[in-house]
């Protein structure tokens, strides 16, 4: 990912109509929005859906972006929004299966992703991708938010807690509180505060930067 001052270079280039600028800011960030989408609705067609729509809402509103946090951080408010939305639209599927079509993510070649390195059996990965996104889902959806901000999208708990609008006590105690839930589903153990097996199982296996 690029540094701070070449994302703010792109974003006043946006702002002034340079469209390869958007472009070329909305690719950078595409695969990690769609990520947080997919982790956040458990379905490829409804990720793919938000992740559209939270471009789309990128690009309407790109003019009242004041800079005060990250473009990233923005553009992730941004999706989470869409997400929990359609969370709550919707009623919530029982069971999580595989991608329909598949998203085409995985880990870098030669990487350890969430769900271990490519020279790993697809079917295990596969299994593994699948009772994390069902275990996922039957989070609350506060503790999935947060967990997914923090473990998926790497966020510090500041910028989540922007991006959620409350205070960073509240992000910590929704973590946590996922994190155990998370731990005990998936049957991995749980040290907090930081429990590396859940951050491993969750981990970012579709994000290439």
């Amino acid at each position: 990912m690029r540094d701070d001052r070449q994302e703010s270079a792109l974003v006043d280039a946006a702002r002034c109509g340079d469209t390869d600028a958007l472009e070329e800011l909305l690719l950078a960030h595409y695969d990690r929005v769609h990520a947080l989408c997919r982790r956040m609705l458990a379905d490829a067609d409804d990720a793919d859906d938000a992740t559209q729509e939270t471009l789309l809402s990128a690009v309407r509103s790109l003019s009242r972006f004041d800079g005060r946090s990250s473009f990233g951080t923005w553009i992730y408010r941004i999706a989470t929004n869409a997400c929990i939305d359609e969370c709550r639209r919707r009623r919530r599927r029982p069971l999580v299966g595989l991608d329909r079509e598949g998203t085409g993510d995985g880990p870098a070649p030669g990487s350890d992703g969430a769900f271990g390195t490519i020279t790993e059996d697809p079917s295990e990965v596969a299994v593994r991708r699948v009772d994390v996104d069902a275990a996922l889902s039957t989070l609350p959806l506060e503790f999935r938010t947060a967990v997914v901000l923090r473990d998926l999208c790497d966020l510090a708990y500041e910028e989540i807690a922007r991006v959620l609008e409350v205070p960073v006590g509240t992000v910590r105690s929704r973590i946590a509180r996922g994190r155990a839930a998370l731990a005990d589903l998936l049957e991995v153990p749980w040290n907090p505060p930081e429990p590396q097996s859940v951050k491993t199982q969750l981990g970012t296996e579709e994000i290439t930067t």
